[in-house]
């Protein structure tokens, strides 16, 4: 009883994709900006046959991440906090710390995973980042192509 003009919904398969490989330049940017990006392209929401429930995205490896811009007072008020499970245990650091530490690639990190859904698919597409603080990385071998911000 299909209707003249009639098209089926299409679902993406995540086995009929075909993965690429994006490199974003953090240096200078917007932390907000760059992670929505990133989310996006995790996600796979920039495709035309986007699915919510498949992971229909692609690999990103972002590099620069020490050099990436918060605005106003973030740098200050921004807190980033975790608990051991002990009463009296809950550590809090501020952002401006944390890019000044020893991995300051995790502000950029905890900035994505926010946008990316929860549960076992979120944690699939988290798997597919991959931020580095300085501008080296290891996957030339992959040939990523360079992903614009705009």
């Amino acid at each position: 009883m299909a209707a003249q003009g009639y098209r089926a919904t299409t679902s993406a398969k995540a086995s009929d994709l075909e993965r690429r490989w994006y490199v974003v330049d953090a240096s200078d940017q917007v932390l907000g900006r760059v992670a929505t990006r990133v989310a996006e392209v995790l996600r796979g929401k920039h495709r035309p046959y986007f699915t919510p429930h498949v992971d229909s995205g692609d690999f990103v490896i972002v590099v620069n991440a020490e050099k990436v811009r918060l605005t106003g007072n973030k740098l200050r008020d921004k807190l980033y906090q975790r608990h051991s499970g002990y009463t009296g245990h809950l550590r809090t650091v501020t952002a401006e710390k944390v890019l000044q530490g020893a991995h300051p690639e995790r502000v950029l990190e905890s900035a994505v995973r926010g946008m990316l859904p929860r549960g076992t698919l979120g944690r699939k597409l988290f798997g597919k980042l991959r931020v580095y603080a300085g501008p080296d990385h290891p996957h030339a071998a992959q040939k990523p192509e360079e992903l614009t911000l705009a």
